[in-house]
């Protein structure tokens, strides 16, 4: 799959993931402060904003 993405100043992108067979893997603190900790080690290395964000059992 090649990915295309649009060279805008203050562009905004909405995306959405789900979980392999729609497992419930964000059920509860831990797994949601890891995904946490994750977006803010890329973010170090390449910044970006992220203005909203709402985590689901099966996303």
């Amino acid at each position: 799959m090649q990915y295309r993405r649009a060279l805008i100043t203050a562009g905004r992108y909405f995306f959405t993931r789900v979980t392999e067979r729609r497992r419930k893997l964000f059920i509860d603190d831990v797994p949601v402060e890891r995904l946490r900790q994750a977006f803010r080690q890329v973010m170090r290395k390449r910044p970006f904003i992220i203005d909203a964000a709402v985590v689901l059992p099966d996303h």
